[in-house]
């Protein structure tokens, strides 16, 4: 009898393939603490206190925290690691490692036979590319069959959807193997006035793994942190305005934007159609370009030219960058910019400064703009769920369910979002476009004024503390005009104030997606910034700039 999610199609097992099927069955019980589909904050008793022993980060000698997609491809192919192996030493580190965390939510029960079934396509030479046999985490508001999509909001903690999102219809096509769920901020962050990233109902409070009382930001902040951690070889994020970007930078990691309708939003709890995009995050940037070539869309080009962008980083010589500083960050996050421009301008790249246009007036229309289209978006998705049917049901869900009031209380956004405009209201429709068309010309503008191939700014401040009284303290402008305009960007690790990271925002224009993450890989291996997190308790305030 064939696990579930084992192949019947691959015809006669070969006595090797068997071995290695026994040899994962046989494996399993051994995650019996941690078992796959089990919460992942249940995965060891009495775990969570920050000294408890961290999983080994090697597999076959294979580095967790260092290797890369093609890298493990090739073990692979010549037989020297197995997907099941990898596999199991994710999951042994997010039983071992996350309590420290509390970045997974959930990892999936069909996890080891995907991987099974990856080793037994390897086996008989029948990869299905990049992807196959690579374990992926995808954030906890992208619809699975298999699991609970929550959005971190106990109103949806039931049953599971009726089918996959498209985009892991997609990822299960090419072979890769589904962890699990991260946790997230409890309604990308569309809830409260003053919400704490990485806080919900359902996942309670993800940490920031470099330091363990700062915030890991945004709404993918469970995805950041996981990776960061060295959970997943990938993960999903999804962001609206900043929260894939900013998680990015605040944990390390690389994280890129699509280009709007690059990724399909089939199956994704939404915010506004008009914004919103999932994408792909990863400790590097060939692991992001060739996640992108399997989760974007369906020319096959497209998706050629995006893995190619992944494995064949361009050259910074001749490049011109503008450099957007926005000094408001804070003294230490301006003095990595002035010695990340210097690196680059060392490697070759033009570096200008530049101030993009038009910011006051994005930041007035972005946010009643949202209000109108989430009234509009989270009706219609929440009409396929079994819980609340609209935004009425879920704000009077709320009020009724105190968990959901046990960090920050408020629901202003909902009930604001529940009296906005309608999105055929003309001047609702005024605002959008004038949004649209300022957005763009605040990118366009400027790279044609400077003749650049991307502006660069710093994708987040120093993590502040996570505080549940006070909220945020997250006015990060950077991520607002690639996130209206729905063009594309991408964080990379830049360097550090004190002990906190500091990523590198890229953006450039409309589906340009191939050249930035060309333009990134070149600017990664330049930085070559990152490093492994130490999960600190606490750093003094006069070390984070």
């Amino acid at each position: 009898m064939c696990p579930a999610g084992l192949s019947s199609g691959l015809g006669p097992m070969k006595k090797r393939s068997i071995a290695a099927l026994s040899a994962a069955l046989v494996a399993a019980p051994l995650l019996a603490a941690g078992a796959p589909g089990q919460p992942a904050a249940a995965a060891e008793a009495g775990a969570g206190h920050p000294s408890a022993p961290a999983a080994p980060g090697f597999v076959r000698g294979v580095d967790l925290d260092t290797v890369t997609i093609p890298e493990l491809q090739a073990r692979m192919k010549r037989g020297s690691l197995t997907s099941s192996e990898l596999t199991l030493a994710y999951l042994q580190r997010i039983r071992t490692v996350d309590p420290k965390i509390n970045a997974v939510l959930r990892t999936s029960p069909t996890a080891l036979a995907q991987a099974v079934a990856s080793d037994i396509r390897h086996r008989l030479g029948k990869s299905l590319g990049p992807l196959d046999g690579i374990p992926v985490l995808l954030k906890d508001n992208v619809d699975t069959r298999d699991m609970p999509t929550t959005a971190g909001s106990l109103a949806l903690a039931g049953k599971a959807p009726s089918k996959d999102a498209e985009l892991v219809r997609r990822l299960r096509a090419a072979g890769a193997v589904v962890l699990g769920k991260a946790n997230m901020s409890e309604w990308a962050n569309f809830r409260a006035v003053k919400p704490t990233s990485g806080w919900s109902a359902v996942g309670g409070q993800t940490l920031n793994p470099y330091v363990l009382d700062r915030n890991p930001c945004g709404s993918s902040s469970g995805s950041a942190a996981a990776l960061a951690a060295s959970l997943a070889q990938v993960t999903i994020g999804t962001e609206t305005d900043g929260s894939i970007v900013c998680p990015a930078g605040m944990n390390g990691v690389v994280g890129h934007k699509p280009s709007l309708g690059l990724v399909s939003q089939s199956g994704v709890v939404p915010i506004s159609a008009e914004q919103d995009t999932a994408g792909p995050m990863a400790r590097n940037v060939v692991d992001t370009a060739l996640t992108l070539s399997v989760i974007g869309g369906s020319d096959s080009r497209t998706s050629a030219g995006l893995a190619d962008a992944g494995l064949r980083p361009g050259s910074l010589r001749g490049k011109r960058i503008g450099l957007w500083r926005l000094p408001t960050l804070g003294a230490g996050v301006d003095e990595l910019m002035t010695r990340t421009a210097a690196r680059l301008r060392a490697a070759g790249a033009q570096v200008v400064e530049v101030t993009p246009p038009y910011q006051d007036r994005l930041a007035e229309l972005e946010f009643p703009a949202l209000l109108s289209e989430f009234h509009r978006d989270i009706d219609a998705y929440l009409a396929t769920r079994n819980g609340p049917r609209d935004l009425a049901g879920l704000i009077e869900f709320n009020r009724s369910h105190p968990a959901e009031r046990s960090c920050f209380a408020g629901q202003e956004l909902f009930e604001m979002a529940l009296a906005a405009p309608p999105t055929t209201d003309p001047g609702y429709l005024a605002v959008r476009a004038e949004l649209k068309d300022l957005s763009r010309r605040s990118i366009d503008e400027t790279m044609a004024a400077h003749d650049l191939d991307a502006i660069a700014s710093p994708s987040n401040p120093p993590a502040w503390t996570t505080d549940c009284a006070r909220g945020d303290n997250d006015v990060i402008p950077s991520s607002t005009p690639a996130a209206v305009a729905g063009y594309p960007s991408l964080s990379v690790p830049a360097g550090f104030v004190g002990e906190l990271p500091v990523g590198l925002l890229l953006m450039a224009g409309d589906r340009q997606d191939a050249a930035l993450l060309s333009l990134g890989g070149a600017v990664e291996r330049k930085l070559d910034a990152w490093r492994a997190p130490r999960y600190l308790p606490t750093v003094p305030p006069a070390t984070t700039g």
